[in-house]
Order: structure tokens, then C-alpha cells, then sequence
């Protein structure tokens, strides 16, 4: 994805991090090695880190920890891009004893390594409250992902969201999703909007990928001449796999590295950054 926005952001610098005297990132026990080497030259410069949560999101926050210390240190505050937000989901406390992990990260970015504001693209916490104390900005990937469809297809679509938080992040309609327990969801909703429709089902994240598997049979069940998947993240590749396999058409954005992902997002980091 770099050098694609090398080619789209021409007036830009892009710095990498350097490699340790093994020329790894990392150290023979795993530990993360990070080092700016051009970090003398940044502290009169709009920096921005760009950073996936995925695919080895605990070893993708230290390493994000270690770059935001460095510029810390010397006096840098900069803005940090998240293609995909780890621990999105864990966004609000479920149950006693737990903590939301999705605000913590950003209250730490924000208030303790002095991040000027964090862009996300389609962050599972979008437009819930608590995010309001907080300068980010959630970059919705759905009319991407719609354009995409209609480029390779002149079908006529009814798009719609698996289920209501899906509506609350893209304003796309939903069914009413109840999950049962950790693998199984039903649906419920008006059958009959999708009898004899080509269905554009439209989601965040594909983990397990059980979700949609459940809205595909639902929607074949109750009419559907055709179920097209569009999805933003792909964390999980079995996941990935089974909507794959099961799905006629699927369209996934490279948020996060994946040879299944056919939908680039490069337009909309640039887009972002220079409003």
C-alpha cells in the first residue's frame, strides 16, 4: 500500500522503520525492535503513522507504543491513521470485571503520547458516544465497497447492513441480529423486502465469518435471487475463506494484508489527510 500512496501523495515522505543487526524487526525471543532513522529530520513535519492492527495485533500495539515513544521524546506530536483498529469490539464493558479496551487505547494515544487525532476507517465503536471526547475520525469505507460492486456488475442492488450496529456505523438499514451465544445469531425483520432482490449485505469486520454465513441463509430462505458480500476488515482468515466459498460474489478492502482483498483503500488514507 506504500507505494501506492507514494504515487498518490507526491509531496509526501514516507519513512520506514529500520531493521535490528539481524535485519529482522524483531529479536530471537520475539521481542519488537523499533528505530526511526530518520527521525532528525521529522520534528518540523506533519507526521502521520500509519498502522493495521492485523494480522499480530498484540505485537502491532507494542511496536506502535515504541514509534509514538520515540516521537514523544522528541517533542513530536503526531497524527496516527489506523487502517484497522485492534480490540474494536471490546468497546463498551459486557461484563463485571472488564474494561473497554477500544477507549482506553485511544485515550491513551491521545492524552499520554500526545496524538494530535487518529483517523479510522470504519472503527466497530463508530459513532458511539464515548467517542465523541475524543478528536477522531472514523472514515466509512461502504461507498467504496458499493462502487467497487457496481464496476463489476450492472445488477441492481438493495444494500443493507447484518444488523442494527451496522446501520449505526453507515446509516445502511438492518435486519435485527440477536446473538445466541459466541458462534450462532438469528435474524429477524421483513422477509419480504428480499424476494426476488440481488442483496448487498455490508459489514465491518469478517472474524469467524458466522454472521454473514447466517444473514446468507436467511436472505436465500426468504427470497433472494442473489447474495453479494462487501466487507471492510478481514482479521480472521478462516473468516475469509468460509464467506468466500460461500458467497457468489465478495468484495473485501485491503485494510489489512490478505490475497482475497480486491477493493484498495488507498484513495480514501489520501483523501482523509489532506481535508
Amino acid at each position: 500500500m506504500a507505494s501506492k500512496l507514494t504515487a498518490k501523495a507526491k509531496d509526501a515522505d514516507f519513512v520506514f522503520l529500520a531493521k535490528n543487526k539481524d535485519g529482522k524487526r524483531f529479536f530471537p525471543d520475539g521481542e519488537i525492535y523499533a528505530r526511526i532513522p530518520e527521525i532528525g529530520g521529522l520534528s518540523k513535519k506533519r507526521v502521520i503513522v500509519l498502522h493495521s492492527g492485523s494480522p499480530k495485533p498484540n505485537d502491532g500495539l507494542v511496536e506502535l507504543e515504541l514509534i509514538l515513544q520515540i516521537l514523544k521524546d522528541r517533542g513530536i506530536k503526531p497524527e496516527v491513521f489506523f487502517t484497522y483498529f485492534p480490540y474494536s469490539r471490546q468497546d463498551k464493558i459486557f461484563e463485571n470485571g472488564e474494561t473497554n479496551a477500544a477507549e482506553r487505547l485511544i485515550q491513551k494515544i491521545i492524552n499520554y503520547y500526545e496524538a494530535k487525532k487518529i483517523y479510522i476507517v470504519d472503527p466497530h465503536f463508530g459513532k458511539m458516544p464515548w467517542l465523541k471526547k475524543y478528536p477522531v475520525i472514523s472514515i466509512c469505507s461502504a461507498p467504496l465497497l458499493m462502487r467497487k460492486m457496481k464496476e463489476n456488475s450492472n445488477q441492481d442492488v438493495m444494500f443493507v447492513s447484518p444488523d442494527k450496529g451496522g446501520k449505526r456505523r453507515t446509516g445502511i438499514s438492518g435486519l435485527d441480529k440477536k446473538r445466541t451465544d459466541s458462534f450462532n445469531v438469528d435474524f429477524s425483520g421483513t422477509t419480504s423486502a428480499f424476494d426476488g432482490k440481488v442483496v448487498g449485505v455490508i459489514d465491518d469486520i469478517l472474524a469467524t465469518g458466522g454472521t454473514l454465513a447466517k444473514f446468507y441463509d436467511y436472505a436465500e430462505k426468504s427470497g433472494a435471487q442473489k447474495v453479494i458480500a462487501m466487507v471492510t476488515h478481514g482479521p480472521f482468515r478462516p473468516g475469509i475463506i468460509r464467506i468466500k466459498d460461500k458467497f457468489p460474489e465478495f468484495y473485501l478492502t485491503n485494510t489489512i494484508n490478505a490475497k482475497e482483498a480486491n477493493v484498495d483503500i488507498t484513495d480514501l488514507i489520501v483523501k482523509a489527510i489532506q481535508k
